[in-house]
């Protein structure tokens, strides 16, 4: 008899355990680990994918492309998905860092726009690794009261002497360097050693006029006054404006830079398809307006239009002219020996 109660007992233990892990299975479904930009999404989006999907999202930011590409080729750390720009996804394919994705765990990558899935195509032939999630426009904010009658079209302006100390600058090599680089007249991709340098010392002599710089906190120090002017992506100027009236943006007369920011999944992610899934999730047409009314970004999510209030549509500075777009250039991957250039003569602007 006792052994019978035991054996009894056990196959209850057995069919409770059962369903216990059955439960647990249902509502954990793995994890993602995720790599972005800082605060380049609602993070309520977070929560709602979650709760729909049972993926643990588990978020890394960094400040710079150069940044992230350090981490991931050295291994530093594992990343499911990333959020990076253009020229570092060109770089990253090249080198073989990426995964191809399985398009039929996409099926939302439909609603995004054919013009810039083409434009993609320059950094990712083929749209084989990369789906574009935010684009923008490097440009200049400023404050109209601080700057008084002064008008400000040109990147030369950032060479004023009257914003001296009021002056807020990107802590972004290529960036830096592209505002040099279109201030001569020269390509943002420059290779010439000559043009490089040319930059290096503009931005030397501009650096006594430079109150700091800056990444994220841009758009704050222009918001509160702590700043006159700065270089700020199109992104910020809704945010910013919305916290400061007197603030404006231009896109200087000699062209800036246009980007697209992708999401991409590395060779060596161990959750790939809980990655495609958050891609997926954040292509449906509701969740990139939720993200786009967050960040103000121009979205490449043709079927979010729809979603976005017709008045923000007609903002030039969020959704840029043609004409506009086809004034700027995109930063393209460069080779080993002209990338260590701008490093080294970044160093010199810095240590200068």
């Amino acid at each position: 008899m006792k052994k019978k109660i035991l054996v009894s007992l056990l196959a209850m233990f057995v069919i409770v355990a059962s369903i216990g892990l059955s439960a647990c299975s249902s509502e954990s479904n793995g994890e993602v680990y995720v790599y972005s930009y800082g605060d380049y999404f609602d993070p309520a989006i977070t929560e709602d994918f979650e709760a729909e999907t049972g993926i643990k999202v588990i978020l890394d930011t960094y400040d710079t492309a150069e940044e992230m590409y350090t981490v991931i080729q050295n291994d530093a750390t594992t990343y499911d998905c990333i959020c990076t720009s253009d020229y570092m996804i060109e770089k990253m394919i090249s080198n073989e860092m990426l995964a191809e994705l399985n398009k039929d765990n996409i099926p939302e990558l439909e609603n995004i726009s054919d013009v810039y899935m083409k434009k993609s195509e320059v950094f990712d032939p083929g749209n084989k690794y990369s789906v574009p999630y935010m684009a923008g426009i490097a440009g200049i904010i400023y404050n109209k009261e601080m700057v008084g009658d002064t008008e400000i079209d040109s990147w030369e302006d950032l060479w004023d002497e009257k914003f001296a100390d009021s002056m807020v600058m990107p802590d972004s090599v290529r960036d830096a360097f592209m505002i040099a680089l279109k201030k001569l007249g020269y390509s943002e991709n420059s290779t010439d050693e000559n043009e490089i340098k040319a930059a290096a010392d503009e931005l030397i002599k501009q650096k006594p006029l430079v109150y700091k710089y800056a990444n994220d906190s841009a758009r704050d120090l222009l918001a509160d006054g702590s700043a006159a002017i700065g270089v700020v992506w199109n992104g910020e100027y809704m945010y910013t404006k919305d916290l400061n009236e007197n603030v404006e943006y231009v896109v200087p007369k000699e062209g800036s830079e246009f980007f697209i920011d992708s999401w991409i999944i590395p060779a060596k992610a161990a959750n790939k398809e809980n990655a495609e899934k958050w891609i997926d999730y954040l292509c449906r047409a509701e969740v990139a307006a939720k993200n786009f009314d967050y960040l103000y970004y121009t979205t490449p999510n043709e079927a979010a239009l729809e979603l976005i209030d017709e008045e923000v549509l007609g903002e030039t500075a969020i959704f840029p002219t043609d004409d506009t777009i086809n004034s700027c250039e995109s930063l393209r991957m460069l080779d080993d020996a002209t990338t260590d250039l701008y490093s080294k003569y970044w160093k010199e602007v810095k240590a200068n």
